[in-house]
């Protein structure tokens, strides 16, 4: 602003910057006139003029400012693109640079939730507070809504990087709201009896992939896109590299993240499993598992589900959990056992154990009376004398003082 807030100043021996509002933006120009005190009357007259005719709709920025960057980013056409158009636009462009299972879910969040309720706006005019009273009336949870400004917000950056707009409304703000603590019943692994009673209603290849997936852990979009080639036989070990969704048509992509490619240990029932499998599709040295109606490999878990799934849990008189519940029963066994939460982590295809550790916590074993002994045993002489010490396992004394 200038002197006494008129929002008129002088910023060199030769022009003058004029400071107002246009469309929400706070726009800054100059005008090539001396600083004197007759000039700086004129340019508050002049800016006097460019409000009232932003206030009367007639003001053309390219017209009064033909030299200035900001005339083409509100050009009548810049300044009437709506959100629903750019949205559309930025998803098109979008597609050829992001996986096709991220681009289906910003798809659906576009066309689903964007665009109907935003769509009408112009691209200029979208405020933060526009988009706060719209997610503020959505009945979705904080991740929906999270997955919303997520999408909203990469858009919204790239809108910014074309010049379209000054600043994200999103930018450094997420919305969300208190919630009721999450639910654990998510988390619903499988009983001994009940994987028995699954795996007895089951045969061929439908069992020996439910099997497989019960003592690997593997997500289903990890366990359909597996390979012949993936398998280690003299380590026993699977390598996991690919996951396949329906939105990727029947492609297998990359796994998103750094630790979710790994290796997984074979253990023995898995390794069983793998074995039976041999029979019928090893020869053709591609999918290891195939459904079983087509001898094709498996779309994803929507048709586990219509085609297998659903008829085995009811066979099996076991209450219906999806068939994702496999993965946390394979985690539930390995704590329950007393395996170290960081090689289950691994396992699984995280990054640290501090998931393990808040999802699967009831399964880990609690200490018992025992618990210490161990440890007092084999460390306890470190506060006794050098002669104890050199006794200690690994110590580095190698007499007695």
């Amino acid at each position: 602003m200038g002197r006494g807030g008129s929002g008129v100043r002088a910023v060199s021996d030769s022009s003058i910057e004029i400071t107002f509002m246009y469309r929400g933006v706070r726009c800054r120009e100059r005008v090539s006139l001396k600083p004197t005190s007759t000039n700086l009357k004129k340019a508050q007259q002049h800016k006097a003029a460019i409000e009232y005719a932003i206030a009367q709709g007639t003001f053309d920025y390219s017209v009064t400012f033909p030299g200035s960057p900001r005339a083409t980013k509100f050009s009548p056409e810049t300044c009437q693109e709506t959100v629903g158009g750019f949205l559309s636009r930025w998803l098109a462009a979008k597609q050829k640079h992001i996986s096709s299972s991220t681009f289906e879910g910003y798809r659906k969040i576009v066309e689903l939730r964007l665009a109907p309720a935003l769509g009408h706006h112009l691209l200029v005019d979208l405020k933060r507070k526009v988009i706060r009273g719209w997610l503020d009336r959505l009945q979705v949870s904080n991740k929906t809504l999270s997955n919303i400004q997520s999408c909203l917000r990469s858009a919204l950056n790239d809108a910014v990087d074309e010049e379209l707009l000054d600043l994200n409304p999103l930018a450094g703000w997420t919305y969300s709201r208190k919630e009721a603590p999450p639910r654990d019943d998510d988390v619903d692994p499988f009983t001994p009896e009940e994987q028995q009673a699954i795996l007895a209603a089951l045969s061929g290849q439908a069992r020996n992939m439910v099997q497989f997936a019960i003592w690997t852990g593997l997500r289903t979009s990890e366990l359909v896109a597996l390979d012949w080639d993936d398998v280690d036989w003299v380590r026993g070990e699977v390598m996991i590299s690919r996951a396949m969704t329906q939105a990727a048509g029947g492609e297998a992509e990359v796994t998103k993240t750094a630790a979710g490619r790994r290796s997984v240990k074979l253990l023995l029932p898995a390794m069983e499993a793998l074995k039976a499998q041999k029979e019928h599709t090893l020869l053709a040295d591609k999918e290891i598992f195939q459904n079983p109606r087509t001898l094709e490999r498996w779309a994803g878990d929507q048709p586990i589900r219509k085609t297998m799934w659903h008829h085995a849990m009811k066979k099996a008189g076991v209450r219906y959990r999806r068939p994702y519940q496999t993965r946390h029963t394979y985690a539930s066994m390995m704590l329950s056992a007393g395996e170290h939460p960081m090689w289950v982590a691994k396992q699984m295809g995280h990054s640290d154990w501090t998931m393990i550790a808040r999802v699967y916590g009831r399964w880990m074993p609690s200490a018992d009376a025992d618990a210490g002994s161990r440890a007092e045993q084999i460390w306890s002489g470190v506060t006794g004398t050098k002669t104890e010490q050199a006794n200690l396992p690994g110590s580095t004394f190698s007499r007695k003082i």
